[in-house]
């Protein structure tokens, strides 16, 4: 699938227009699948559909196979004679519509939910029960939401032992729990088919979804509660004593210390990594092609001290490297799947993007050191490539040319062409922005991507993600008045220019195989 030469936009479901505070699957996805397809591209990739954290991020999150239910179009519950539509109307928002408020968004939709949830049928419980059966971790995490919600929120390894004791509780207190897993069940049928109907249109208008899976599961999590054999956690403790994280980089003096739980690879091996090949058959009927966030930790990983207060310290630890991806390819001989290996790179990395064959990434903001001929350039591209103007993490790209020290800024503007004294313009036509749009387009990666905000011309202000930053982050959003104005001949121009609008037919293109009875 990302062996031809075409280009995609970056732009999550949160960040799209709605009524509700935060974009949902409506009719939205829909017209945004159609501006897209307009403009030549053919792939849309996306955040984590995952539910968020605390800090609203999708890489921290409850489950590694449960949807966001913020996503649930409300009037999608009127449509199904659960709600009606006053009732759907008290989720609309009033507050900004450049900001995802996902404090408002929470406590309407699950209150709509909870009354929604109050009206099913018998011919709607038989679907559920119908979609679990399909997906056996919803039972874990419908039980695992249950029992948040019953302790008031607090994380699984501070319930009564009962409770936290997974296997114990399975024997001892499920019946008592049924009505409220029931709920969960239902609120993720909801997400999962509201979903299936907006990508089946994104599809047939020849565009793929570039999903996106982080590497690790949060410590709170139902992964973890249900699976704690597959974590290094010292089981009578309930806790890690070392835990996941990145050494200084590009983005932070101090490195980024994640503290999610790392897994034991040596456990995993033994059971033929059961938990990630459904994890990626989970992800692969979720989305067609998933990149996998931090894949440099396949090769090795840093490991933190539970009790550091930053990731500066740690040690490198060998990853499962081809051995879980000899299993991958048992199931999947041709996984689509982008490798994210941006940070500390070596050659252990290199060695597995070459042994899998996996495209890895290039990030053009990261190529413009003036003392440097960086593999990030476009001239250095390799085709099995997906090359970047910037992603979720980046500044935009008008952010970065006025954060950029001179000499970072001159080089890039003397790399890509630029002639003119009016570098700092921004908006829909920045002929900066446009230069070094081009220099990716032109690479020789079959694929160019480039974030929403970059269509328009946006300065740093709306940025998505500031890592190692906790607060104010992935909220931005749009407006159609903004979609309206991005200038689509341009897009379609360099499109076609540049040889990226090879067509994908999805509707004909053969599916991945079906091998999940041998790993369920």
């Amino acid at each position: 699938m990302l062996d031809k030469r075409r280009a995609g936009v970056l732009m999550h479901i949160s960040s799209l227009p709605s009524e509700y505070g935060i974009g949902v699957f409506d009719e939205s996805c829909k017209k945004f699948a159609d501006v897209l397809a307009d403009m030549g591209f053919h792939y849309w990739q996306v955040l984590p559909f995952n539910p968020v954290d605390d800090a609203n991020s999708p890489y921290c999150s409850a489950s590694a196979f449960a949807g966001n239910l913020l996503f649930i179009d409300p009037m999608g519950l009127v449509r199904l004679g659960l709600c009606t539509e006053a009732e759907a109307a008290e989720n609309r928002y009033t507050g900004s519509p450049y900001t995802a408020d996902y404090e408002f968004a929470a406590k309407k939709r699950m209150a709509l939910l909870k009354k929604a949830f109050g009206r099913i049928d018998t011919a709607l419980q038989k679907e559920i029960a119908a979609f679990e059966k399909e997906n056996p971790w919803l039972t874990d995490f419908a039980f695992y939401m249950a029992l948040k919600e019953a302790n008031g929120g607090k994380p699984w390894w501070q319930w009564q032992e009962a409770q936290a004791d997974y296997h114990r509780f399975l024997k001892e207190q499920t019946a008592s729990y049924e009505q409220q897993a029931a709920f969960w069940k239902f609120t993720q049928y909801l997400f999962f088919r509201q979903w299936k109907e907006i990508k089946a249109y994104i599809n047939k208008k020849g565009i793929a979804v570039i999903g996106d899976m982080p590497i690790y599961v949060a410590m709170d999590s139902a992964d973890v509660w249900a699976g704690t054999e597959n974590f290094l956690i010292d089981e009578k403790k309930r806790k890690p004593e070392k835990v996941a994280g990145v050494p200084p980089d590009y983005f932070s003096a101090d490195g980024q210390l994640w503290g999610n739980p790392l897994y034991d690879w040596d456990k995993m091996e033994k059971d033929g990594y059961r938990w990630w090949l459904k994890r990626l058959t989970a992800a692969f009927c979720l989305y067609d092609v998933v990149r996998i966030d931090h894949f440099r930790a396949f090769a090795s990983y840093w490991a933190v001290p539970a009790d550091s207060k930053t990731a500066k310290v740690g040690q490198w630890c060998e990853g499962p490297g081809m051995k879980l991806f000899q299993k991958v390819f048992e199931v999947f001989p041709n996984a689509p799947i982008i490798a994210e290996d941006l940070g500390v790179f070596g050659e252990d990395v290199t060695k597995l993007l070459q042994d899998t064959g996996f495209p890895g990434m290039k990030v053009v903001q990261f190529g413009f050191d003036p003392d440097a001929d960086s593999l990030h350039l476009p001239h250095n591209a390799v085709i099995n490539s997906v090359n970047y103007v910037g992603t979720h993490d980046n500044n935009t790209l008008l952010g970065w040319l006025w954060e950029a020290s001179e000499r970072e800024r001159r080089f890039a503007l003397d790399y890509v062409g630029f002639t003119g004294s009016n570098w700092g313009d921004g908006g829909y036509h920045s002929q900066s922005c446009r230069r070094i749009i081009e220099s990716v387009w032109r690479s020789s990666s079959n694929t160019a991507m480039i974030a929403f905000q970059d269509l328009c011309g946006f300065g740093s202000d709306a940025r998505m993600n500031i890592p190692g930053v906790p607060e104010k982050n992935w909220r931005f959003r749009t407006t159609w008045d903004t979609i309206d104005q991005i200038d689509k001949a341009y897009f379609r121009k360099i499109n076609a220019l540049y040889r990226r609008m090879y067509p994908l037919n999805l509707t004909k293109e053969e599916p991945a195989p079906d091998k999940t009875e041998s790993i369920t």
